[in-house]
């Protein structure tokens, strides 16, 4: 168990992250907790909440995403865009 004041904290939150990856860090206000710094995944552990399908797919590339325009027509040309 990690315990740092607000002060450090606000003056160093990488460390308190790293902190929190090894276990919770209490950071206290006028010396008495509270708040707790946890990692995401320490955080879904004690609440029981495993992965949805929305975070399944948040984490596929972005390259596998079809952006491309199936009609090979320029979009002006769809939308009835410029004329002669």
């Amino acid at each position: 168990m990690t315990t740092i004041s607000s002060r450090d904290f606000n003056q160093d939150v990488g460390k308190a992250k790293r902190l929190a990856r090894q276990g919770p860090v209490f950071i206290t206000d006028r010396g008495r907790p509270s708040h707790v710094l946890m990692s995401f995944e320490a955080f879904r552990q004690i609440s029981g909440q495993t992965e949805s399908i929305i975070d399944l797919l948040a984490m596929l590339p972005a390259e596998t995403a079809d952006l491309e325009p199936t009609d090979s027509t320029p979009a002006w040309d769809r939308i009835g865009g410029l004329e002669d």
